[in-house]
């Protein structure tokens, strides 16, 4: 186990570990159910806190008995809560180290900066994966052939929580056909195939500008991830 200390993401494991080892550990969390039960907030965020420092699937399931039993929480709740809060962290390590690892990327001195994770082509760029939203009133093809109309809704739907911003930042979104787009996170070799295509071919006259409301403008862009 790493030692691990808080940064924007909130927290980042010092140890790294391979992505073979962080995606076998991602697999072991597909055969269960991926739903919310618990709106999110601080306090069960709190709850939860140790996620962050347990990359073995069997651990946490250890981890997430004892916490159920000392603060008296329901058993399902905090099942669905602690192992999605996990399994997106864990995606997101094993997604920021891949693209720490390509030529031309260089990561950002700061863990704790807010804004930004890394440079390409000294462009900074924050990172988010994210599945194939739900509630955008188009299907995939549309998307990718409308990206700006995606990167406007994706920097408008975004957490409101500490990493809200509306800087540079490149989306990695999933896509599944079936509909389960969540599973592809833990794919961890999918992601690299393409993050590193499109590190190979990376132009800045590629990105999207996007201007909002206060004038404020970001460059972004997507690299998509599918079935």
């Amino acid at each position: 186990m790493g030692v691990c200390a808080p940064t924007h993401s909130p927290i980042v494991c010092m140890m790294e570990y391979t992505l073979g080892q962080i995606q076998s550990e991602l697999q072991k969390r597909l055969p269960y159910r991926y739903r919310w039960g618990q709106k999110q907030n601080d306090i069960w965020d709190a709850h939860t806190a140790f996620i962050y420092e347990i990359l073995r699937w069997e651990t946490l399931l250890e981890r997430m008995q004892q916490v159920i039993v000392a603060e008296n929480l329901d058993k399902g709740k905090l099942f669905d809560y602690a192992a999605n809060r996990w399994f997106n962290f864990w995606s997101a390590v094993g997604v920021e180290q891949i693209f720490a690892q390509k030529e031309g990327v260089k990561k950002v001195s700061d863990r704790r900066d807010s804004e930004k994770d890394f440079y390409i082509q000294n462009i900074p760029f924050d990172h988010k994966t994210s599945v194939f939203p739900k509630m955008f009133p188009q299907d995939l093809q549309y998307a990718k052939q409308h990206k700006k109309e995606l990167l406007y809704w994706l920097y408008k739907h975004q957490s409101a929580q500490k990493r809200f911003h509306l800087k540079n930042r490149l989306f990695v979104v999933v896509h599944a056909k079936d509909g389960a787009h969540w599973r592809l996170k833990a794919n961890l070799l999918g992601f690299n195939k393409e993050i590193s295509k499109y590190i190979h071919n990376f132009s800045q006259a590629q990105l999207q500008t996007l201007t909002f409301a206060n004038d404020e403008t970001a460059l972004s862009d997507i690299i998509w991830v599918h079935e």
